[in-house]
């Protein structure tokens, strides 16, 4: 920041050097300023008319996001330590892998309500807003809780380890969204069109009076289902990444980079999620493992679990799952998650 200082803004390099949330206001800064860039770049120039994602197009942008995510870690590593570094790759991985649940929910969701493909990507682009939203709302209240009442992580260590023993032996979730308390509200509230209408989330059409008001579209209870099960799974992710680390920004943009990458990974991923089988039971270990060792570290009096050590366990449990259901659906076919044909929406 000298060629500020050279410029003559003292007072703009004293405020970027101010802490906030445990880190200088230049790097939460830098941050946002990565994310803005690469939500204009997808909007504005991948995506600037609506079109099918191929699943070529969907790896190829995972391996970018992916490449981004790790490359922000190298700059948590080099500006705040090898400590940082290490927790934020870890949560970064966490927090990936538990996005793979998400990407059923949201294929499921597409399927209900027949989302043309080349509509799918817009909704998943304002979905990643309103999460950037939610979770930082949801990790400023955790960040909050942890600095003024430490026995939180206990009550977080205790939600992971309960959740992660109902995932190994919980059967599938229910898949009948007609069901779905929020669609009923919405539903009942809101004037709905049958069919969709472009990109728009509401459109003005005449009602049964001949007035012209305000509908919803299908493509915004869409949008509004997916927001509400990223919710439900922050539930999980949040305190699974509060513990594994309490600083505020290593939680937060290792959600948010795991989260911008879930767009992409999306159209790949929903075709072949069925060979994934295994990997929820080495995710729910993870959770165990995970929250396990908050009450290990304060059992055996030590100050935490060593950050390599953390991320050493949970590639070696997610990466045996990977492993293992890649081996017993060798010859599989990639099914869908969920059918492309509409279903009935009641």
């Amino acid at each position: 920041m000298e060629w500020l200082i050279a410029a003559g803004w003292p007072a703009i390099v004293d405020f970027l050097a101010q802490d906030w949330l445990g880190k200088p206001v230049w790097a939460w800064t830098a941050f946002l300023a990565a994310v803005i860039a690469l939500l204009a770049f997808d909007l504005g120039v991948l995506h600037r008319t609506p079109r099918a994602v191929s699943a070529h197009e969907s790896l190829v942008m995972s391996v970018v996001y992916i490449g981004l995510g790790l490359t922000f870690g190298g700059f948590v590593w080099a500006q705040f330590g090898q400590t940082a570094g290490v927790d934020y790759l870890t949560a970064f991985v966490v927090e990936k892998t538990l996005a793979i649940d998400n990407v059923f929910v949201i294929a499921l969701i597409f399927g209900y309500f027949a989302v043309p493909r080349e509509l799918q990507h817009r909704v998943l682009f304002w979905g990643v807003l309103g999460v950037i939203v939610l979770r930082g709302i949801m990790i400023g209240a955790g960040a909050a809780l942890v600095a003024n009442f430490a026995w939180t992580l206990w009550i977080f260590a205790a939600f992971l380890i309960a959740t992660g023993v109902k995932m190994l032996f919980m059967s599938e979730a229910p898949t009948d969204l007609s069901q779905n308390a929020l669609l009923k509200f919405m539903r009942r509230r809101l004037r709905v069109t049958d069919s969709f209408h472009g990109q728009r989330f509401f459109v003005r059409l005449p009602d049964s009076t001949g007035r012209v008001v305000l509908h919803a579209t299908p493509l915004f209870l869409a949008l509004a289902l997916i927001e509400f099960a990223d919710l439900i799974f922050a539930v999980d992710s949040v305190p699974a990444i509060f513990a594994i680390t309490s600083d505020p920004f290593v939680v937060y943009t290792s959600n948010i980079f795991a989260i911008l990458g879930l767009r992409a990974l999306f159209f790949a991923l929903a075709a072949m999620i069925a060979r994934f089988r295994y990997l929820k039971p080495a995710l729910a270990l993870v959770l165990i493992f995970i929250g396990g060792k908050v009450f290990a570290a304060d059992l055996l009096g030590f100050d935490k679990v060593p950050p390599a050590l953390s991320l050493g366990v949970t590639f070696a449990l997610l990466g045996g799952g990977v492993l293992w259901s890649l081996w017993r659906s060798r010859g599989e076919g990639g099914a869908q998650a969920a059918p492309d044909a509409a279903r009935e929406r009641g």
